[in-house]
């Protein structure tokens, strides 16, 4: 994600996932949880649940995100910018989950649903 609002335009790097992650301790306010419902669908189909991915969201794990967007994600907490969050559930599927600047909600979504 770039201060432009632009989201995940950089190749995973690699970087370890539990980097930013201070297990257990809300960063910031999630503010009204919603999802698509392509993204209950795909939590359905893999059979998982929402909350795991919130808890990593909220807790600083923001997944399968590039350095530039571990950068982007570390000013938006001291800026008060959009969040963003990627997590990789197969090959082919991911499930993001942005959480607005001025934290009124956080939204499970589909890359395409963007």
């Amino acid at each position: 994600m770039t201060d432009t609002g632009q989201a995940a335009a950089c190749p995973n790097d690699s970087f370890p996932a539990s980097h930013d992650k201070v297990a257990g301790i809300p960063l910031f306010a999630l503010g009204q949880v919603l999802a698509t419902p392509g993204a209950l669908e795909l939590l359905e189909t893999h059979q998982l649940t929402a909350l795991p991915f919130v808890l990593r969201h909220v807790s600083g794990d923001w997944g399968d995100i590039c350095a530039e967007d571990r950068q982007a994600n570390a000013d938006a907490l001291h800026y008060g910018y959009r969040l963003m969050s990627v997590y990789e559930l197969s090959k082919t599927e991911r499930l993001w989950i942005i959480t607005e600047a001025d934290r009124s909600s956080t939204t499970l979504l589909l890359p395409e649903e963007y």
